[in-house]
């Protein structure tokens, strides 16, 4: 196929719905005064603050302005020439726009070619035959203002949501936009991924799925999902022939085509298998496939895949009378998960595709095998299920649904069953991607979650028609009709609670097998603070308008999100006994808070192994500038927290245990399929006195307490602990005791822990 974009300059349009001039889009030429300059992809917002109309909304108070724009329709228009390709007979020729932000009415030279109402999904239009072939083509796009469209629609008392954004319900855009605690409301419009004209080739392959059915034994079979289109009278004569390789790993394949659609099954002798992050290399095959027909050659794609299995083995529920599991396996090994929930890259999410690398880059960085996609955001393009390939990290994928009672509409069900198989075909090839999971917290809503149609009936089929061989989950946290609502019997259960100290019993006694959302506040760096906080809005934080915008709180009247502010202060004083009296000294104690507290929910399921199985804390980076659970804030500036998850995610480290019979364990953690052996030592920050060191063992996969510490829990301590193994070097610090602790010495003990491996600057931290 031929793919010629249609990106960049496009003309925009935009006026109040309810008094817009314009019916069609011929009505735009007596307006070319009010047009602006718009990118594509890109956000109208975007487009306006370079053309001067508005105030950049991440600063301030600025976001609140754009509720102005929230009934606005909007029209995107630009001419482009027919390339020659499109010109042939038997060329089929589409329009397709991967991203359109949301309800959209295209016209090609002034002919309606099609309707969508969908943010999430690409679109395709058949334009076959409809191009001029003399003088270039005219495109228009009108988009509606979605507020508008859902005081159109019918509402039930079996929908809901908890407590702001019912105007989302109906709408298929991400539900953050509409307000969130992460994210501000911003109910954007554009034309948000590329554009293109692609032109059909006669003969193309149009879709390749490799799926894993064993793998071992030195041996793996697989099965290839193909389909194709080409002339019915090549169907006597034509071959699917397949060549892949990785390393020194090579295999070829040739089989008969009977049909347009079908299924072939080899082995790859040897086999590279695909291995999360820490468990070994995460192998991908380069393949081509060819059709022939003969001895010609019809069609040619490449692609790539990864050799593995996986298997999520989990019960319904958990208790001590009958204990329950919620366990990743991948090529037969259980999984020990450590990972980030992946929320908006960007409240624009035009900028999505410039920051997502970077993003995944740091995720790898820290060691994560494992990203949850979180059902209040976007489904994120191919490149980041590429680079999740690569990193070997498992993607826990949530359809795009949050803290919601949707329609249960039969219209809104079809839609749904299409958006998601969409979905599925596009990625499913991906040897990352280890899930689908129904939605984010709506089972949290209902009384009776088998209830909800979209979960329980529509989304396990549309996964079972387009990928039978992943695991499903019906929502996270997932409420089975045998737990009877109870938390204490969920294997799988989010954490937040009171957010108190992050030692409370909330935390230490909760019963999760497998913890999929855990957070706690952290302040950004004070230069980042001063990109979106004006110098007059700095400090205090208290009765601060600024602060209160970027807590952040989905609306600013009456939102008891606002706490999250004073939650900051509210944890500091809890591990400090005070509130520091300048922003500076805030800020290094809400970092050092945080750092504590993430770095103990990893421990924490670490040295419950196996009982435990995995933790997904909330979250790597925020998706615009504010006040938030993130271990990088929005300019990408690193808090201490980002540095101490490094060192806990490691596939080995050492860690101290909670006290328990005046003594406190020393443990080494193996998170991976290779033995280590090395030196370590454990002592005191302080005195520099020696508690414990000697050679170490640690067998794969598995936890091995290495020695015990004598302690007095009334004692306020700071162990530091460093290994060598095989040329590599690590460490980790415990702060034994209970609080209060002294700001002012923790803050000479930073300096000894940022010198541990791997190191870090201490006197950045903050700033």
């Amino acid at each position: 196929m031929k793919r010629i974009s249609l990106d960049g300059d496009w003309l925009l349009y935009g006026f109040p719905e309810m008094e817009s001039p314009v019916r069609h889009p011929g009505g735009l030429a007596a307006l070319t005064e009010v047009a602006i300059r718009a990118r594509v992809p890109g956000n109208v917002e975007l487009d306006l603050v370079r053309a001067g109309r508005i105030a950049d909304p991440l600063v301030g108070d600025n976001i609140h302005l754009l509720r102005d724009l929230e009934r606005h329709e909007w029209w995107y228009t630009r001419t482009f020439e027919t390339p020659n390709a499109a010109l042939g007979r038997d060329r089929n020729v589409e329009l397709v726009f991967e991203g359109v932000d949301c309800l959209a009415t295209y016209w090609l030279n002034g002919e309606e070619v099609g309707a969508s109402e969908n943010a999430l999904i690409e679109h395709r239009l058949d334009v076959t035959g409809r191009l001029n072939r003399d003088g270039p083509n005219t495109l228009t796009v009108r988009l509606a203002s979605p507020v508008l469209e859902a005081l159109r629609r019918p509402f039930d008392p079996s929908m809901a949501t908890w407590g702001f954004g019912e105007d989302r319900l109906w709408i298929r855009k991400a539900a953050h936009s509409y307000g969130w605690d992460i994210m501000p409301r911003a109910l954007s419009a554009g034309l948000w991924r590329p554009v293109a004209l692609v032109v059909h080739d006669p003969d193309e392959i149009d879709d390749l799925y490799f799926i894993t059915r064993s793998a071992g034994a030195g041996t793996a079979v697989l099965d290839l999902y193909f389909e194709v289109s080409t002339d019915p009278a090549h169907m006597l004569d034509l071959g699917l022939r397949v060549h892949g390789h990785c390393g020194s790993s090579t295999f070829d394949t040739c089989h008969p085509v009977r049909f347009k659609a079908g299924t072939v099954t080899f082995s790859v002798p040897d086999p590279q298998l695909w291995w999360p992050n820490g468990y070994g290399t995460a192998n991908l095959y380069e393949a081509t496939v060819e059709l022939t027909c003969g001895d010609e050659v019809l069609a040619r794609r490449e692609t790539r895949f990864g050799i593995r299995t996986l298997e999520l083995a989990r019960t319904e529920i958990t208790s001590p009378e009958h204990p329950g599991e919620f366990l990743f396996r991948v090529n037969d090994t259980p999984i020990l998960c450590k990972g980030t929930n992946w929320v908006p890259a960007d409240v624009f999410h035009s900028r999505d595709a410039e920051r997502i690398p970077r993003i995944l880059e740091m995720a790898a960085d820290l060691g994560c095998n494992i990203i949850r996609c979180w059902g209040g955001n976007v489904y994120e393009d191919t490149a980041f299920y590429d680079a999740c390939d690569r990193h070997g990290m498992l993607v826990w994928q949530d359809f795009s649904m949050a803290c919601a009672r949707h329609p249960q509409d039969p219209a809104f069900l079809t839609a749904i069953r299409e958006e998601a198989v969409t979905v599925v075909r596009k990625f499913r090839t991906h040897p990352c991607i280890a899930l689908w999971c129904g939605d984010n917290e709506c089972d949290m809503l209902f009384e009776d979650p088998a209830l909800n149609r979209i979960t329980r009936e529509t989304l396990p089929q549309a996964v079972h028609q387009a990928d039978p061989f992943r695991p499903y989950l019906p929502s996270s946290p997932y409420i089975s009709p045998a737990s009877g609502g109870k938390r204490e019997l969920r294997p799988e259960q989010h954490l937040w609670g009171p957010r108190d100290y992050f030692k409370s019993p909330f935390y230490t006694q909760h019963t999760a097998h497998f913890v999929s959302e855990i957070g706690y506040h952290g302040c950004p760096n004070l230069s980042s603070i001063r990109r979106f906080i004006d110098d007059d809005h700095l400090w205090p934080w208290w009765d601060n308008t600024q602060w209160l915008t970027h807590s952040t709180a989905p609306a600013m009247e009456n939102d008891d999100r606002r706490f999250r502010v004073k939650l900051m202060a509210d944890q500091i004083r809890e591990l400090f006994g005070t509130e520091p009296d300048s922003l500076e000294a805030f800020i290094l104690a809400s970092q050092i808070s945080q750092a504590e507290a993430k770095k103990y929910f990893i421990e924490m399921t670490r040295l419950g192994k196996w009982r435990r199985t995995g933790v997904i804390w909330w979250n790597l980076i925020d998706g615009w500038p504010q006040f938030s659970d993130a271990i990088v804030d929005y300019y990408f500036g690193r808090k201490l927290a980002y540095y101490y998850v490094q060192r806990v995610q490691q596939p080995l480290c050492l860690m101290v245990d909670e006290p328990q019979d005046w003594h406190a364990r020393l443990v080494a953690g193996n998170d991976s399929n290779r033995d280590f052996a090395g030196e370590y030592r454990l002592w005191d920050a302080d005195t520099n006195e020696t508690l414990l060191e000697g050679a170490f063992t640690s067998d794969a996969n598995a936890n091995c307490a290495l020695g015990r510490v004598p302690i007095s829990r009334s004692d306020r301590r700071l162990f530091l602990m460093e290994w060598h193994c095989d040329g590599a070097a690590g460490g980790n610090h415990y702060l034994l005791g209970t609080p209060p602790f002294d700001l002012s010495r923790y803050r000479a003990w930073l300096h000894q822990i940022a010198a541990l491996p791997p190191g870090f600057a201490a006197a950045t931290i903050g700033h």
